[in-house]
């Protein structure tokens, strides 16, 4: 079968463009009227009213200008108290060491993440009642750090589980209409066991006490009863015998006897004759 004939336009090579179009232009809704940035509101007659008209504008926008899932609901604070606090930062900065890899300047955290947290628990925290509520630029200018670094900062300590906020609005009536504003988030610093990939510092863990009869164990006190006795055969005074039997005050014998020793001794001072020397 011979091949078709082929004309001297449909033979010559024909030229190769790029498609430069995204994924997401290619896809066009033949329903959707093109955009035009000259263009302005109509006028549109409403249904079923003689003469009325409404205004339609192509701007579409928010009813309330706050982001999305903020709440108006009241928050709890967490409290805590300052040594608390730092020794979360102490953990932080150990949380960074970790996991900051050679040749890289930043670990999980990074500089904005530990800039950020620590004017969150040194500049901001209410150890009293716990509420840390910042904004944006207030963190910015306490940190000494951009407002865009800020927001880097804390998606860092979110992702790393170091630090979680809650977003807020306020509700505020405008012309009889009411209208959520946004507010300033209210943030929450998490135990060190919520964050992800942390391992404790053995330097930041206390020191086991020392087992029984091995160096450094304390001895065992005697009972109140014994220390009486051996302070009697050393020669000790009255009144360190009475102090011996009141150094355990669990102890009931001993404390009988020391009341009595006391009762003795006053009757001794006062030279009652029933009172036996």
């Amino acid at each position: 079968m011979s091949a078709p004939f082929q004309s001297a336009e449909s033979a010559a090579p024909q030229p190769c463009f790029e498609d430069t179009r995204t994924k997401a232009s290619r896809y066009v809704d033949r329903q959707r009227e093109p955009y035009d940035p000259n263009r302005s509101g109509k006028m549109m007659t409403l249904p079923g009213l003689l003469g009325s008209t409404a205004i339609y504008d192509n701007t579409t926008r928010a009813p309330s200008p706050c982001w999305r899932n903020s709440t108006t609901k009241p928050v709890k604070w967490q409290h805590m108290t300052p040594d608390r606090a730092k020794e979360l930062y102490r953990q932080a900065e150990d949380f960074e060491r970790q996991t900051r890899r050679p040749g890289r300047q930043d670990g999980a955290l990074g500089r904005n993440g530990l800039a950020v947290l620590r004017a969150l628990i040194f500049g901001f925290l209410n150890y009293t009642t716990g509420q840390l509520d910042p904004g944006y630029k207030a963190i910015a200018v306490k940190a000494c750090i951009s407002i865009r670094s800020v927001a880097r900062g804390l998606a860092n300590l979110k992702l790393a589980g170091v630090l979680n906020w809650v977003r807020r609005c306020i509700p505020s009536f405008s012309t009889g209409v009411c209208v959520l504003e946004q507010d300033t988030n209210a943030y929450g610093i998490l135990p060190a066991s919520q964050w992800f990939g942390f391992r404790p510092s053995p330097r930041r863990q206390a020191a086991p006490p020392p087992e029984r009869g091995t160096w450094g164990d304390p001895p065992p006190l005697p009972d109140p009863l014994t220390a009486a006795v051996t302070e009697r055969r050393e020669g000790g005074t009255g009144r360190g015998i009475i102090r011996e039997l009141e150094s355990d005050p669990a102890h009931e014998l001993a404390s009988a006897l020391a009341g009595l020793g006391r009762t003795m001794a006053i009757a001794r001072m006062l030279r009652i004759p029933d009172v036996p020397a």
